[in-house]
């Protein structure tokens, strides 16, 4: 395999998830608690954040190693100023296979024509319920139903292929998993169940709060028959369903429940620059630091090859020990997206 990178566990480096930004105009409990990204909270300086320039080149370098796929995050990404103009970049690297989005979709409608214009193919839009008390709840008041579905129209009606993503918690918005389902069915849009996860340190993960992938297939199954279907690719993080005598699906992402972490080829670049080798990881790898003193590319490539290839992450095979008291720190979700 030409330019393959492979960690410990022989897992390519194929997909790179880059963070833009920390902020993001919504507060929802399993990602950025109000109680504690409240105003006075302390997001990066603009100085601290990767430019355009950086992301660019860092994009380039991981190219080289093998990577294919871009994925752009945040916090909400769409809160950074000229961001058509950084996938219009990231477009032009060659090797670049795919760039996709993802977003909490309430700045969606005002983007969508110009992201797709920059290059933009795939966006995936985070939607917790279609009850409007229920998703203000959840957002922390931040945000509404309306806004969020106009933001997948306008992306779709663009040429964007769209999926959406729900976090589904016990007790919170399970009731709300059939409904998803049948609109989004009914709208040809394929939604992906995603289990409610440790990720950070902020959000009072209990496993008692899990909605489990066959939680979500039971109640799903009572009304529309499922049936499991291939993976589109190695590697792909959604166990993907199709709803019976249809051409419809539906994936779940299941990372509590049941791990995909023997097949995960995706690093992580944060908002202020440093690369994570899992979505829990505990530490960073400073590659602003690497940019900004002048190391060369040939330098910074072998960088990062030392680290995938020094790298033994599983955290959700581990679970069961890692999530004891007293466990290391992690990233917030904010710095690294999803």
């Amino acid at each position: 395999m030409e330019n393959a990178l492979f960690d410990k566990f022989d897992r390519p480096l194929r997909d790179l998830r880059i963070s833009v930004t920390d902020r993001c105009n919504f507060r929802c409990g399993y990602c950025m608690p109000e109680e504690i990204f409240g105003p006075d909270f302390n997001f990066l300086s603009s100085d601290k954040i990767l430019s355009f320039d950086e992301i660019e080149r860092l994009a380039d370098i991981f190219v080289t190693l093998g990577v294919k796929k871009l994925r752009i995050t945040g916090g909400e990404p769409l809160l950074r100023r000229n961001l058509p103009d950084l996938i219009y970049r990231l477009k032009q690297i060659d090797g670049v296979e795919d760039i996709g989005l993802t977003t909490n979709g309430s700045l969606l409608k005002k983007f969508a024509a110009d992201l797709f214009k920059a290059g933009l193919s795939r966006v995936t839009v985070s939607l917790d319920s279609l009850d409007e008390e229920r998703f203000a709840l959840m957002n922390g008041n931040r945000g509404n139903v309306k806004q969020v579905l106009d933001g997948i129209e306008a992306a779709a009606q663009a040429g964007m292929n769209v999926k959406i993503n729900m976090v589904v918690q016990k007790g919170k918005n399970d009731q709300d998993v059939l409904p998803m389902a049948k609109y989004f069915k009914e709208k040809k849009h394929i939604l992906r169940f995603i289990e409610y996860m440790d990720v950070g340190n902020s959000n009072g993960w209990r496993l008692d709060d899990v909605f489990s992938k066959q939680d979500i297939l039971n109640k799903i199954g009572k009304t529309m028959p499922l049936e499991q279907i291939e993976p589109n690719y190695t590697g792909e993080v959604a166990t993907r369903y199709r709803y019976q005598y249809s051409d419809q699906e539906i994936g779940i992402i299941s990372s509590v429940t049941d791990s995909f972490c023997s097949t995960c080829s995706r690093a992580r670049i944060s908002a202020e620059g440093k690369l994570y080798t899992c979505l829990f990881a505990a530490k960073g790898f400073d590659l602003r630091e690497l940019l900004r003193s002048g190391e060369s590319s040939h330098s910074i490539a072998a960088a990062i090859k030392e680290i995938w290839s020094s790298r033994v992450d599983r955290y959700s095979d581990d679970r069961k020990s890692n999530t004891k008291s007293g466990e290391a720190p992690k990233v917030e979700m904010s710095h690294i997206g999803g």
